[in-house]
């Protein structure tokens, strides 16, 4: 399948999918990405935007977490670490090594501790590529600058930075790419066993653009939830019973919900604030809490510091998650034990929310101690029809998580074939042989194009890699020579007219918001009037 065939609409019909996957958040796609490349007939629907929830709301890390060696958590920080490397290798483009700095507080986490753990996570994950950590001196260095004087010694490890939602956005590409039947705007209403058949009834919300191509009836043999923080709410819309004389599917969702046997879920809000930038380099900072916690500060967007993450306990996964006032002075309280210039709530940029589904295994009241692991449960009926249900995970999991889920269905396939996803780069991350590395293929790229600004062809190289000039080119072009006059409208913030066509054609963005704070972080470089106007613009062209 060519590039030019993406994100358009498919020719659904009535025949039978192997494989429908509820959940467009990075799991959801993940999986119909293996899928797909595994020879399956695939279809994900997700009725919001392709990582419009817990997946764009993360700290944009690809991590071990090496606090989770506290909570003696080792095989999952190994098999994160095997999975860093591998992301940086199949997404160049969107993902990067990172320096972390850790100031050392004696009365909180002792230096043998610290030591041992970083010790750890150095080796716990095999052959690594990037620098090992050691011990600093951070007085009178550009690592201790922002720091109150107090802190003379620290630690550096390495870890790495990836833009999480174009992440999944790159999987439903390479998903489409592999056949995989994309529909965001399209919500799971119901599913029921019928025979050895899924059959399954889904809508298009009022946003989708072609909702007369949405069936309202699709079956299949193979059912994945995969929709986090609603993975409970969806299983409650799920028969497992045989329905092969026509029954209704049941319409307690208390009775359905009796069958389920899932684990307790966790739902966890976790925040982050973005401020103007704090300090000078392309380092972070971890930073330990006197309550135990770690607080991330980040470089972001050339111009920002990201900091965060909160854990909020939540109850419902209706209610949107909104960043507290309460969340926004507990995040300054801690960054000022450090920082010689305050950060004030008055200062806070921007503030998002996500929440986190989080496995419940009864044995803390702890939300920061609850575990990121994942649990894939197989509910099977005469060992066939079955459903897959995705309990917890983290981002940096994702491909393996997909790997395993597809290698636990192979018992219902015939000739599955093997995993392939830790080869396959993600679309745009496909540099030449010769290049070694993104930055040298980076440095050429934007030589080509004098007349356009270098910092813009920077930040759109690091969102489109190798495929930026199908973005660059969306306004069709004649020009034998390409200029800043070919890039359309200048709506602010670093978006043009170009880079708005491309994302509304090929991935699917239909509404201003995907773009402006998920596709792009152009919305943070925008004014408020910018912003509205861009929006306006934005209705009036349609989709």
């Amino acid at each position: 399948m060519t590039n030019d065939s993406l994100a358009t609409e498919p020719d659904l019909n009535d025949s039978i999918y192997d494989l429908v996957v509820i959940g467009g958040g990075i799991n959801g796609v993940g999986i119909a990405r293996d899928a797909a490349g595994r020879g399956l007939r695939v279809l994900l629907v997700e009725r919001g935007d392709f990582a419009g929830a817990t997946s764009s709301a993360s700290s944009k890390l690809i991590h071990g977490g090496l606090r989770y060696l506290e909570y003696y958590e080792f095989r999952l920080v190994r098999e994160a670490l095997a999975e860093r490397e591998r992301l940086l290798a199949i997404a160049p483009h969107i993902a990067w090594p990172m320096s972390f700095v850790m100031p050392h507080i004696a009365g909180l986490r002792p230096r043998w501790m610290i030591r041992t753990g970083l010790f750890l996570y150095d080796r716990l994950g095999g052959r690594i590529s990037l620098a090992k950590s050691k011990a600093v001196t951070l007085t009178n260095t550009l690592l201790g600058k922002p720091l109150k004087t107090l802190f003379s010694q620290g630690f550096t490890y390495s870890d790495a930075w990836v833009d999480d939602a174009r992440l999944v956005v790159l999987n439903a590409l390479s998903a489409q790419q592999h056949g995989a039947e994309m529909l965001p705007r399209v919500s799971f209403e119901q599913a029921k066993r019928v025979g050895h058949l899924w059959h399954i009834e889904i809508k298009p919300t009022e946003i989708h653009p072609s909702p007369e191509k949405i069936p309202t009836h699709i079956r299949a043999r193979m059912l994945v939830n995969a929709s986090g923080p609603w993975v409970e709410k969806v299983r409650t819309r799920i028969a497992l019973n045989d329905y092969s004389h026509d029954e209704e599917i049941l319409e307690s969702s208390v009775e359905i919900q009796k069958q389920t046997g899932l684990g307790q879920l966790r739902l966890v809000q976790g925040s982050h604030m973005v401020v103007a930038r704090c300090y000078d380099g392309n380092h972070a900072y971890i930073l330990q809490h006197t309550d135990r916690r770690v607080i991330f500060m980040l470089p972001y967007e050339h111009d920002y510091t990201l900091i965060g993450t909160t854990d909020l306990p939540l109850n419902d996964p209706n209610q949107l998650p909104s960043m507290t006032d309460a969340e926004v002075d507990y995040l300054c309280d801690a960054v000022n034990q450090y920082l010689e210039h305050s950060v004030k709530p008055s200062d806070v940029i921007w503030r998002y929310s996500g929440v986190r589904p989080l496995m419940d295994q009864g044995d803390t009241d702890n939300p920061s101690a609850v575990s990121r692991d994942y649990e894939l449960k197989i509910e099977a009926l005469n060992e066939a029809v079955p459903l897959l249900t995705v309990l917890g995970g983290k981002l940096t999991t994702y491909r393996k998580l997909a790997e395993h889920a597809l290698d636990d269905l192979s018992d219902y396939c015939i000739d599955l074939s093997k995993g392939w996803t830790d080869q396959e780069v993600l679309p745009g991350g496909d540099i030449p042989d010769g290049w070694h590395g993104f930055e040298a293929w980076q440095t050429h790229f934007i030589a080509q194009y004098p007349d356009i600004d270098p910092e813009w062809l920077a930040s759109i190289t690091r969102r489109y890699g190798t495929w930026t000039p199908q973005v660059l080119s969306s306004l069709k072009s004649q020009s034998l020579t390409f200029g800043v006059s070919d890039l359309g409208l200048y709506f602010g913030g670093g978006l043009y007219e170009c880079e708005v066509r491309y994302l509304r054609q090929k991935e699917w963005a239909w509404q201003a918001e995907d773009i402006l704070w998920r596709r792009t972080k152009c919305g943070l470089h925008m004014t408020v009037d910018e912003r509205i106007s861009f929006e306006k613009w934005f209705k009036q062209h349609g989709v």
